[in-house]
């Protein structure tokens, strides 16, 4: 049985794909420090500000908040500057590079890829909730960000003061929070959500000219020796199995941080004896 090509070419793909999303991560969480910076900016110039109810502390407060609101409004700025490039360019350059590697597994022209009405179109389809996504978690750090001003605003005029631990406990910055209410560091956030996007735009780019441009029914799949098919604990292993391109863009990965990739298996089309799951 015909095995796809995988050599340097389509391991370099793979290893662009992997440099995309973490350049992007480190984006997304640098403009996001700005928020964390400025909220410890924000209360260590509160704590010196010394009882809210002295002379020219209501003006020294104001001050303090303008310039903490100035940071929030550049984060939001920065943020979604950055999900429009991701979803506008990035995105569509891991659709490519998805296409271009299944056309290179194959040992076909990688030239066969072109920016067709339909690969168009599946790309559009892909990258609008990936982007609305990204948007709501910065429009929610935003909403989180001016909860926290107006707490620190009302300890700063409290009797007690501020209280910086507690402030920063309740009002976490640099975290991204889930509807489980689950904590998880802006970091590892972005790593798993933008690779989890990337992923599947790839995966959608190399199913996708498996049956446009190869006319291929099956694909090969590669995964993570214990990752399950529809989730990670899925006792139905995808490693070096076969399944069909709709059961693939089905399921273009499994879990965040997924490592799933398709070749395409032009030589099975017309095949009646193959089933999903079988092995390659």
């Amino acid at each position: 049985m015909t095995t796809p090509v995988r050599d340097t070419r389509t391991r370099q793909g793979r290893e662009e794909l992997t440099t995309l999303i973490a350049a992007g991560a480190v984006q997304l969480t640098t403009a996001w420090s700005i928020l964390h910076t400025s909220q410890h900016t924000l209360l260590d110039r509160l704590d010196q500000i010394q009882g809210g109810r002295a002379v020219g502390a209501t003006q020294q407060i104001r001050t303090a908040l303008v310039a903490f609101n100035a940071d929030v409004g550049e984060f939001d700025r920065r943020a979604r500057a950055f999900a429009e490039r991701w979803a506008a360019q990035d995105l569509p350059i891991a659709y490519r590079d998805g296409a271009v590697r299944a056309l290179r597994a194959a040992e076909a022209d990688a030239g066969l890829f072109t920016w067709t009405a339909s690969h168009q179109a599946s790309v559009t389809g892909l990258t609008a909730p990936f982007w609305a996504d990204l948007i709501r978690r910065i429009t929610e750090a935003v909403r989180r960000a001016h909860a926290f001003a107006r707490a620190a605003q009302d300890a700063a005029r409290s009797v007690l003061g501020v209280q910086a631990e507690r402030l920063l406990e309740e009002h976490p910055l640099d975290t991204v929070i889930y509807s489980n209410q689950a904590r998880h560091p802006v970091h590892a956030w972005a790593a798993a959500a933008l690779s989890w996007q990337g992923v599947v735009t790839a995966n959608h780019g190399s199913i996708n000219t498996a049956r446009d441009e190869l006319d291929a029914e099956w694909m090969q799949v590669r995964d993570g020796p214990e990752c399950g098919w529809t989730s990670h604990p899925d006792t139905d292993h995808a490693d070096g199995t076969l399944r069909s391109a709709d059961e693939c863009a089905t399921y273009p990965s499994a879990h965040h941080g997924c490592i799933r990739e398709f070749y395409p298996r032009p030589d099975l089309t017309g095949r009646t004896d193959i089933a999903d799951g079988d092995p390659a």
